[in-house]
């Protein structure tokens, strides 16, 4: 993958979690999806989906329980219905291998170059860990942007709190996932997993200042 001008980057190694279905199709081309489990340095997983050209798949199949790497892009698009608009995350894969196990390489990495296009939101949990709420727009081709949900934590978590809508940020962290209860009506909640992008260091473009997690 050419990383030159690159805004958008992500760099993926987990185990296939379930085998690729169909997913839509554009032009002709089929696209599949599929959830791969990426390890924490805990015992904790992430799940993150994967979307994935039928052709590539072709030349290199994948099935439940292998190994990959995944390298691509992490893009967002409005799903409408009935219940509303949802916005819907997915690695966008650009390329994938098979490897043996897990090297000791970083398995969940993203970078992007973006732009603040909400107010950031910044509190404090119950514990005292500081915590801001970013949402990114970052521009693809052909006039589309898509929108990040991030969330940047201790002294980057007080540097981003004032930053101004429209603010050129860039930021290096890894892609996680999340489950929380929807409340449905008194007698019924569901399951559902949110994604997010946990921010390990960040740099304003304008004035070159950046702040490193604590």
């Amino acid at each position: 993958m050419n990383m030159e001008n690159i805004n958008n980057e992500v760099h993926l190694a987990g185990y296939v979690d379930a085998e690729p279905i169909f997913s839509h199709e554009v032009y002709g081309e089929k696209f599949l999806i599929f959830p791969l489990r990426v390890k924490r340095l805990s015992d904790i997983s992430d799940i993150i989906n994967i979307t994935v050209s039928e052709r590539l798949v072709k030349i290199s199949p994948i099935q439940k329980d292998d190994f990959i790497k995944v390298s691509g892009q992490f893009r967002s698009y409005n799903n409408y219905s009935q219940t509303g608009n949802k916005l819907v995350l997915t690695v966008f894969a650009l390329d994938l291998s098979h490897v043996e196990d897990e090297d000791g390489e970083n398995p969940n990495y993203i970078y992007l170059n973006g732009f603040v296009c909400k107010k950031p939101v910044y509190r404090v949990t119950p514990f005292g860990r500081e915590i801001t709420d970013i949402l990114i727009a970052v521009n693809r081709a052909y006039n589309k942007s898509d929108y990040m949900p991030c969330i940047a934590w201790g002294r980057n978590a007080r540097f981003s709190s004032d930053l101004e809508v429209g603010t050129n940020i860039k930021i290096w962290g890894r892609i996680q996932s999340r489950e929380y209860q929807k409340k449905l009506s008194e007698d019924e909640t569901i399951t559902k997993t949110a994604f997010e992008i946990s921010i390990s260091k960040m740099e304003v473009e304008e004035n070159l200042e950046n702040a490193d997690i604590v």
